[in-house]
């Protein structure tokens, strides 16, 4: 592994893996804070930019689209490089983008910037799991990946209970917030080349590594691309990242249209973090102490539908929105790490090809993440109104649902 101490041969102790994988959480945090710095102060950022809903959606959905040309690259490398390298440059990268997006003067800078934060984010998403793959066995690894899921989503939450109505306004702006957050993104990112350097390599990393060649590459993505419950995953994952992206990057928008506050749709948007939080640490747990993995991807996708369905209502007391909001962060907090975890499971992917494995997932993905606030937002511009957007996304669950009950290798 590159940049890995010459003197270091002892195996890293539970409290070193621990504490590298919290710090990776963090990591993740500062990207998801910085990452939906944008959705959370989508209104003000129109109004300033002048922008267009369709253009707003393409800001909201720049972060996923660079996975579909980088998804893949990303994850090889990681393999051949090693997840604390790429950890350690999509944290740094995160950091410039959003520290630059705070000066953009119009849209075509603030797309080329958040594109930027975009490559960074492909480091994270593709080098923590690599990371707990190496750090744990096969078993323990979707319960590792909740410890990280967790911190992405307090930094998702954070951005939106807080930094839009609190720190935000506290610091005169949203510019000012992209700048100061994207300073404290580089100090962590300062921090992970620190302990990096110093945690010994993992207990289960895999066999020296194949020489970077682009023989071996190509090997790497046939054996991935071959599997047939692999490429179920990629539809999974494809519909779950449109719907994620698609209902998180337009949340605050969608109420504040009807009539909600700034601070309370802000509020009401942070809940569907607090239902992620309680889906990627009880959901994961559940599935592998039962041995219903199948079934739990069916299980969380169902959930998801019925409460993507329940944003068409407008109840008396818009406070009862959490209910439905919360029903969409569980069943996507619960598929988060599953998706993750299951190609370590799988025969011939295993932790080898995990980063390969999970670039491709995003790769293809991100094609629904991307398209999830670009059709909610055209289809607003086309229609006025946010109905036939959250209609998309309620069937984009469905079809998540039919892709987990097809993936024979996780019979129940």
């Amino acid at each position: 592994m590159l940049f890995e101490p010459p003197t270091m041969t002892r195996p890293p102790t539970r409290v070193e893996n621990a504490a590298l994988l919290v710090l990776g959480g963090l990591g993740y945090g500062a990207l998801l804070f910085v990452w939906f710095s944008l959705p959370a102060y989508l209104q003000p950022v129109i109004e300033d930019l002048g922008l267009t809903g369709t253009q707003a959606g393409v800001l909201a959905g720049a972060v996923p689209l660079t996975y579909i040309p980088l998804g893949l690259a990303s994850g090889l490398l990681v393999d051949r490089l090693g997840a604390r390298v790429g950890v350690g440059l999509g944290i740094a990268l995160a950091g410039v983008g959003q520290l630059s997006r705070s000066f953009a003067p119009e849209f075509p800078s603030m797309l080329a910037l958040t594109l930027l934060l975009g490559v960074g984010a492909t480091g994270l998403t593709f080098g923590l799991p690599k990371l707990a793959s190496e750090l744990y066995p096969a078993d323990r690894v979707g319960r590792a990946a909740s410890v990280y899921l967790v911190g992405s989503y307090v930094g998702s939450a954070t951005v939106f209970a807080f930094g839009r109505p609190v720190i935000g306004p506290a610091l005169g702006g949203w510019r000012p917030l992209f700048l100061y957050s994207g300073v404290g993104t580089l100090v962590v990112a300062v921090l992970w080349a620190a302990a990096a350097w110093y945690v010994p390599a993992g207990r289960h990393e895999t066999d020296e590594d194949d020489a970077l060649t682009l023989a071996s590459l190509a090997d790497d993505v046939r054996a991935v691309l071959g599997h047939r419950d692999l490429r179920l995953l990629v539809l999974l994952g494809t519909m779950y990242l449109f719907v994620l992206h698609g209902i998180q990057g337009w949340l605050v928008t969608i109420l504040e249209t009807r009539g909600v506050s700034a601070d309370l749709a802000g509020t009401i948007a942070s809940t569907l973090v607090v239902g992620q939080v309680v889906g990627v640490l009880a959901i994961p747990a559940l599935a592998e102490r039962f041995g219903r993995r199948r079934a739990t991807l069916v299980a969380c996708a169902a959930v998801a539908c019925l409460g993507v369905v329940g944003l068409l209502a407008e109840p008396a007391a818009v406070l009862l929105l959490v209910v439905p909001v919360v029903a969409i962060g569980l069943g996507m907090g619960g598929l988060s790490p599953l998706i993750r975890a299951v190609p370590v499971e799988l025969e011939g992917i295993g932790p080898k090809l995990t980063g390969t494995a999970v670039g491709v997932v995003f790769a293809v993905g991100e094609i629904g993440g991307f398209l999830g606030p670009v059709v909610i937002g055209a289809l607003r511009d086309a229609t006025g109104t946010f109905t036939p957007g959250i209609a998309a996304a309620a069937v984009g669950t469905l079809v998540a649902a039919a892709g987990g009950a097809a993936m024979s290798s996780l019979d129940d």
